[in-house]
């Protein structure tokens, strides 16, 4: 298994209560294909470089764990259609 580090940008507008959610949903994503989440970073809203869907505040989160590159490809299937995602990077650590 590799070790990933998952950095997403959530809408904002949406409650706390729906960022626990989405966040919880990523990272059980990762442990139902058999990885482990070793560590989430809540960064919280951080003003974007550029609007993204016309807004300029995004909520920052940083998922490190470990997982095979399918669990990546799940993660990024998952994430284009979620509404909520504005973006998604997962890199290699």
């Amino acid at each position: 298994m590799a070790k990933y580090e998952m950095l997403y940008l959530l809408n904002n507008d949406v409650t706390e209560e729906a960022k626990t959610q989405l966040i919880e949903k990523y990272e059980g994503i990762v442990t139902k294909m058999g990885g482990t989440v070793l560590s989430t970073d809540k960064w919280g809203t951080k003003k974007l470089a550029y609007p993204i869907k016309f807004k300029n505040e995004a909520y920052y989160v940083l998922t490190t764990f470990e997982a095979e590159g399918t669990v990546v490809n799940e993660l990024n299937r998952v994430a284009r259609i979620d509404a909520d995602v504005y973006r998604l990077m997962v890199t290699k650590a």
